[in-house]
Order: C-alpha cells, then sequence, then structure tokens
C-alpha cells in the first residue's frame, strides 16, 4: 500500500510541476499560485470532513504539529510563486523539474542525515551523489 501511495504522489507531484509549467505564460504568478492553493485548501478541506464528519475519524494534532504544517504550508507557498516565476520566463519542464526536484532532494537528504540523524546505506549515499552530479549537469548546461 505504501509503495502505491508513492507512485501516486509521484505522479501528482510531476503533474503539478507540468500545470505549472503549462499556465505560467497565461497568468501572472503570485495569482496562478493563489488559485493553485486555494484549490488545494479547498481539497483538503473536502477530504478533511469526510474523514472528520463521513467516517468519525479522530484528528489528533499538537501545537507543534500546527506549527511545523504552518511553515511547510508558508514554505511550498513560495516554491509555488517561484516556479510559476522560472516557468514564465521560458525554463523548459524538462529541465526546471528536475533542478527543483534534485535540489529538493538534496536539501531534504542533507537535513535528515545532519539535524535530523537519519542512516543512510553507503549505496544510498551513492545514489545521493549521483543525484547531485546530475543537478549539476542540468544547471551546468542549462546555464550556457
Amino acid at each position: 500500500m505504501t509503495a502505491m501511495l508513492i507512485a501516486v504522489a509521484a505522479l501528482m507531484f510531476g503533474l503539478y510541476n507540468v500545470f505549472i509549467k503549462l499556465s505560467a505564460d497565461h497568468i501572472q504568478a503570485v495569482l496562478g499560485a493563489v488559485v493553485l492553493q486555494f484549490v488545494a485548501a479547498f481539497m483538503g478541506l473536502a477530504w478533511l470532513a469526510w474523514l472528520s464528519l463521513g467516517q468519525g475519524t479522530p484528528l489528533h494534532h499538537s501545537g507543534r504539529g500546527l506549527s511545523l504544517a504552518a511553515l511547510a504550508g508558508l514554505a511550498i507557498g513560495l516554491v509555488e510563486i517561484l516556479t510559476f516565476m522560472v516557468y514564465g520566463r521560458g525554463l523548459p519542464v524538462a529541465v526546471g523539474n528536475p533542478l527543483i526536484i534534485g535540489g529538493s532532494l538534496l536539501v531534504t537528504t542533507s537535513i535528515g542525515v545532519l539535524a535530523l540523524r537519519e542512516a543512510l546505506s553507503p549505496l544510498q549515499l551513492a545514489a545521493v551523489a549521483l543525484i547531485g552530479i546530475g543537478i549539476a549537469l542540468f544547471a551546468w548546461e542549462a546555464a550556457r
């Protein structure tokens, strides 16, 4: 089940970036991000209502959980605006998405290992290094 959730999440994240690219020439960056966030919020509210009202699922949370979720919201809000701006300047999604996603992978892996003390195997570390090399090659070629 987890593999299926990961596959669907990856598919949706890929489509998210493609839809931003396709719309970036047709909408101002901040307006596009706001529309995207409203649609996402309404979808989330509908799902939350279904869980809490339809299913009777208890909604566990803490102040820390709410604060960290809000910080994640700030981060993704900025990502959306910046992504609209990048694609609005003509960067192809086939280049921009690997740079953005690959860069975020390097950030999250670094934080996971250094700050959260998560362990990676030597093979996993080698895979991250290869991704870093790939991002560097993408960025080098895009800058030329």
